[in-house]
């Protein structure tokens, strides 16, 4: 039977830097390359850090974005501030861009509510980071039906795993983004492994992208370490949703280089020959050797380059350290948009209960006022 369907594929730089073809205009904007290349690295510096706290229990369980960094640089410098990122757990890199802070990611990982109270007023419209697998493509459709009614020009980001294209969530999303023609932005980070299940099993169709087809609106693949491709076509979808003229999918091909999360062994189920491949593949390496090419970077800044974002990481695990214990009726507080009346009396027996076995500071028990245990709102 045949189900093949002939899809764009887009890849400016080969796996050692050299160009395979002529580079789109923006791209002798060399400003511009060069912050992408900083904010992988950044990326990547701060990847390593977060797994190093987690392994000396400092953080709970942790995503890491290892060989991924291209994707999330690529979206998060084409956003607008007035765009709304709807993300997964793989994004570390475009939420920074967008304004997170990386004490704030820390803090999520960590398990502390404050993680997702972004202080930033530019993120105040972004969704936090979402667990579930592929819940989020269905928000993000909710959020850019809400933008078109309004009629503005702003565009919704939703990101994914190759895994979520499986879900039922995710064909919905697809389905509803078509037939309602709805400003949203699909990017699939495919990464070749849904935790220990890989691609090749995990659907029949010969690409992830020509789910898109199906629902009437544009699919396409490029090559997720090549951060230039990634950049093009997304300011290309971008663009298009922008302009009112509907959603799009753009399936990253890339590799995760690390675990699937700290909890993950990926010896366990991948063969090491596979990833010494990929690690010649890797996004950072690759655009460094264009750069240098180019004769626009080298060692010396290089060296600058990591000390100063080991700087930055260093600064953020401190910020994060110093945060302190989070009240611990925060458990509880953000579970509803509205406190039930009928949980009042657990809410209080908890506070009881940690208060008999620790006294906690008045300052941190921000008890809620009685009209909050009643039922009114309990955060704005």
């Amino acid at each position: 039977m045949h189900n093949r369907i002939d899809l764009p594929y887009t890849r400016y730089l080969a796996p050692d830097g050299r160009l395979t073809g002529e580079l789109p205009a923006w791209a002798d904007d060399f400003n511009l390359l060069t912050r992408l290349y900083r904010q992988m690295v950044l990326t990547r510096l701060f990847d390593q850090k977060a797994v190093a706290l987690q392994r000396t229990g400092r953080i709970g369980t942790y995503a890491p974005t290892l060989g991924q960094e291209a994707i999330g640089v690529a979206i998060g410098a084409l956003m607008r501030a007035e765009d709304v990122l709807v993300p997964y757990y793989r994004d570390t890199a475009v939420q920074v861009m967008r304004g997170v802070k990386m004490e704030e990611i820390l803090l999520y990982w960590g398990g502390d509510e404050r993680g997702s109270a972004y202080s930033d007023p530019a993120v105040a419209e972004d969704f936090p980071i979402c667990v579930p697998i592929a819940t989020q493509a269905l928000h993000a459709c909710g959020v850019a039906s809400a933008l078109k009614i309004r009629g503005e020009h702003r565009v919704t980001v939703t990101t994914c795993g190759d895994g979520a294209t499986s879900k039922g969530d995710f064909l919905e999303a697809l389905n509803v983004a078509g037939a309602w023609q709805l400003p949203v932005v699909f990017v699939v980070n495919n990464n070749q492994w849904a935790i220990s299940v890989p691609r090749r099993i995990q659907c029949g169709a010969p690409t992830l992208a020509q789910k898109a087809i199906g629902a009437g609106f544009p699919g396409e693949q490029v090559d997720g370490n090549d951060v230039l491709a990634v950049y093009d076509r997304v300011q290309v979808a971008l663009e298009r949703a922008r302009q009112g003229k509907g959603p799009a999918l753009i399936e990253c091909i890339s590799y995760r280089l690390g675990d699937h999360t700290t909890a993950d062994d990926a010896t366990r189920y991948r063969n090491a020959d596979e990833v010494k491949q990929a690690w010649q593949e890797e996004p950072i390496k690759r655009l460094q050797g264009f750069l240098v090419a180019q004769g626009v970077w080298d060692e010396g800044r290089e060296q600058k380059l990591v000390a100063e974002c080991q700087a930055l990481v260093q600064q953020a695990v401190d910020n994060f350290e110093a945060a302190g214990r989070q009240p611990v009726e925060s458990v509880l507080d953000y579970v509803y948009a509205q406190w039930p009346a009928a949980l009042a009396d657990q809410r209080e027996m908890l506070l009881e209960r940690v208060a008999l076995k620790e006294p906690v500071p008045d300052e941190a028990r921000r008890t809620r006022p009685a009209a909050a245990l009643q039922g009114g709102p309990s955060h704005e």
